[in-house]
């Protein structure tokens, strides 16, 4: 269920809301903007910000029992001493969404006065991802234990005119984060190749784009035997996929935003271990990372065109499946080793990149659940980014850092590419242990000749413990990452 954003000016002391949200920094006294408030509450925050019961550290919380009028509840969240407002508003409030939602409050307000656009925009972002929650696959909770979902989100600021416009930005990129989310939270045997494509299909319905699916027998005309071989171990059907949005100017390179779409991911013959395994249902966040910006992009309407493409598939052991030794050709006509068949992402990525060049792209930028090793250099909280072009980098950091999904650039020279020759074919697929995310990515810059940066996400996609802001399963990355370099590029 979307929430519905809103804003308007008004006291926070009259708010006649369920509960009322104030995100506040570390180490103040109780602001100006809340002695009526205060006033109404009998002096309840002056002695708590005296006592120092609250400090406004990060993720610090203090609810308070509401006055017979105005607020019934007011939820004291702490921002910390944040380098960046936007991002630690974004976060206080995903906070107080996933709060009011787990509280059953139905409303929320949000004391917002004196925020920019850019920060109202951020905080709204952020209380839609506190608030989302995955329930499709649960039985209904008995109607007479349920608790109201959040359904809506009310922002007091000091011009409502002047917000509408950040609140209608971030509801866009809401629908965008949600849809990603519950892609990457189906369970595997739901979320198949067809749903994704088909996932695609109802998008471009709905938005008027064009949308392109090559099945197996499309991809063998194509030559695609990189991208093939991973789903030969599998009897579903392979996707590839391409949503075109051409709202900007009459031939105008594309932008094209590129996702790894393994919807479970056994390892293949090179089997992962048990334990944990379960996880490898997020190995497409990368496919849904492109489907809900393309669906975040097509609602903001940004005046650029932008083509979404993903690669879809299982991977899977089976007396058919690709072996290590094995050799195949990819579409580019380059022959690749099979070393370890759990390195399949990059082998459906390279035919992926080869099919690209057909849209003459501006830029090409993809990201992909691609390497364990990312995850042991930049752990899960930022992305690695590696590519051939320093200024798109630079365009692609920046729009990271904006979207809250920041982004580090790791090393990609010419030295890594010694790591994957191979004796008996052109490259191969694995490099060893030593610098394994970059080996990666070099062998992804074999199958490219325009400007392009790989996202590796396998730490920040998914999350497998709480992250207090939000719970178990998929984060939403890489969508705002996506959708602010367009926006950039629009602007």
């Amino acid at each position: 269920m979307s929430l519905a954003l809103s804003a308007r000016a008004g006291r926070a002391a009259s708010a006649n809301t369920p509960m009322l949200a104030c995100l506040l920094p570390s180490g103040g006294s109780m602001p100006s903007d809340l002695r009526e408030l205060d006033k109404a509450l009998g002096g309840a925050l002056k002695r708590t910000f005296d006592r120092r019961d609250f400090r406004g550290g990060r993720d610090e919380q203090l609810h308070i029992v509401g006055g017979s009028r105005g607020p019934r509840r007011v939820l004291l969240v702490g921002m910390g001493a944040a380098t960046s407002k936007g991002a630690a508003l974004r976060r206080a409030a995903a906070l107080a969404g996933r709060q009011a939602h787990r509280a059953g409050v139905g409303a929320l307000t949000i004391v917002a006065s004196g925020w920019t656009p850019a920060e109202l925009e951020q905080a709204a972002i952020g209380v839609q991802h506190g608030a989302w929650e995955y329930l499709e696959m649960k039985t209904p909770v008995p109607e007479a234990d349920r608790r109201a979902p959040l359904s809506s989100v009310t922002f007091l600021v000091d011009d409502a005119s002047e917000a509408t416009l950040a609140l209608e930005s971030a509801a866009a990129l809401g629908e965008g984060y949600a849809l990603a989310r519950r892609l990457a939270n189906m369970p595997g045997n739901v979320c198949t190749p067809d749903l994704l494509a088909d996932t695609a299909r109802d998008l471009g319905k709905r938005h008027k784009l064009r949308v392109t699916v090559l099945g197996r027998k499309e991809m063998e005309r194509e030559g695609m035997g990189s991208f093939l071989c991973v789903a030969q171990g599998t009897p579903q059907d392979p996707k590839l996929v391409a949503i075109e949005y051409g709202r900007g100017p009459k031939g105008q390179a594309p932008i094209i935003l590129v996702g790894k779409g393994l919807c479970f991911d056994t390892g293949g013959i090179s089997i992962k271990p048990a334990e944990r395994m379960e996880f490898m249902k997020f190995d497409m966040c990368g496919a849904a990372g492109v489907i809900g910006a393309m669906e975040a992009i097509a609602r903001l309407g940004l005046k650029q065109n932008v083509v979404g493409v993903f690669g879809a598939t299982t991977n899977m052991p089976s007396g058919v499946a690709v072996k290590p030794g094995d050799i195949v050709r990819a579409s580019s006509g380059k022959t690749i080793e099979i070393i370890n068949t759990d390195a399949e992402g990059r082998l459906v990525l390279a035919d992926v990149l080869h099919w690209v060049k057909q849209y003459h792209p501006a830029a090409v930028i993809d990201a992909a659940t691609l390497t364990g090793a990312c995850v042991v250099a930049l752990g899960n909280s930022t992305t690695g980014a590696m590519g051939n072009d320093d200024a798109l980098m630079a365009e692609v950091i920046a729009a990271s850092r904006r979207a809250s999904e920041p982004a580090w650039q790791l090393p990609l020279t010419d030295e890594y590419k010694e790591q994957i020759r191979s004796v008996v074919a052109d490259i191969k697929n694995t490099g060893g242990r030593a610098a394994g995310a970059l080996t990666a990515a070099a062998f992804l810059n074999e199958f490219v000749d325009y400007p392009w940066v790989h996202l590796d996400i396998a730490g920040t996609a998914y999350s497998e413990s709480d992250l207090t802001i939000m719970p178990v399963g998929a984060t939403g990355v890489p969508v705002g990452t996506f959708v602010e370099f367009v926006r950039g590029r629009a602007h």
